[in-house]
């Protein structure tokens, strides 16, 4: 990812919307108000059909972190707007959300983000995408019913780093039904025995999702991560195939010499993988 010096031909936007309190999701008995920031591509046409992919922060972080915002964007919107731009990205509707719950600082607590983001499907299913493509005009074409949702799988992805990457893990655990396309990025979940469970529990095939993953040499959880998918494609080689396109396989791992456990890291993959999806 190079400097850009061109400013921005997109804003991003602000994006309200209304959930409930985590851990009582299921009794509706705390409305929360949340925030999101949504990244539209350069000359975003409302009669256009876009994908769309979620972008999860990590630990420590917010809704502002991946991207920045409309007074503040970050390097990696700057690169994104320019990829784009030069016909080097597919065009697509970035969402930045939060699994922040009453506090802004709840990422900050390890134990605490762990159990958010294994609680943040139920916003993200029955809040957060019916608000943004009820809204934006997606593959799903303004219609957010479950079923709509479903058949637009294709044109949907979910990614992040270091806790976003668990949350992306749950994502996939909880929501193969509407994603198709996985970016997880140095934070693992355990081996490959519950990621093959997960896949035998739904109709999908090995043919119907695609895990792009990413870590560095230098990065504290590779070990870890790497055990993981070395565990998914070696011990469960039905469900999980290691390739570098989606005609040979459904799992690709890249692996960035001297990359460590930080923003730069993060913003080199999250590009790589964005230049990925949906690109011939």
């Amino acid at each position: 990812m190079q400097e850009m010096s061109l400013k921005t031909t997109r804003e991003l936007d602000i994006f309200y919307n209304e959930t409930w309190e985590s851990f009582s999701y299921e009794q509706h008995s705390q409305k929360l108000n949340k925030t999101a920031w949504v990244y539209l591509p350069y000359r975003y046409d409302e009669t256009q059909k876009y994908n769309i992919f979620y972008l999860s922060h990590g630990g420590w972080s917010n809704e502002e972190t991946v991207l920045g915002t409309d007074r503040q964007p970050s390097e990696l919107k700057y690169a994104v707007d320019h990829a784009i731009q030069d016909g080097r990205m597919k065009p697509m509707i970035l969402v930045c959300p939060t699994y922040n719950n009453t506090s802004s600082r709840d990422s900050g607590d390890y134990s605490l983000a762990l159990k958010l983001t294994d609680q943040f499907h139920n916003e993200l299913l029955n809040d957060l995408i019916p608000a943004v493509e009820g809204q934006y005009h997606t593959w799903a074409d303004y219609n957010t019913s479950p079923e709509k949702l479903k058949v637009t799988r294709d044109h949907r992805g979910f990614g992040g780093f270091s806790m976003g990457s668990v949350n992306n893990w749950h994502t996939f655990q909880y929501c193969l039904d509407y994603f198709r396309y996985y970016m997880p990025m140095s934070g693992n979940m355990g081996d490959g025995a519950w990621i093959d469970a997960v896949v035998c529990s739904f109709d999908w095939t090995d043919e119907d999702f695609f895990i792009w993953t990413a870590t560095g040499t230098e990065d504290f959880a590779a070990s870890g991560f790497s055990y993981q998918i070395n565990s998914m494609v070696n011990e469960y080689s039905d469900t999980f195939h290691l390739s570098d396109n989606e005609i040979d396989g459904n799992v690709s791992y890249r692996l960035y010499e001297g990359g460590t456990h930080g923003p730069e890291a993060s913003n080199q993959y999250t590009f790589n993988g964005l230049l990925w999806f949906w690109n011939d």
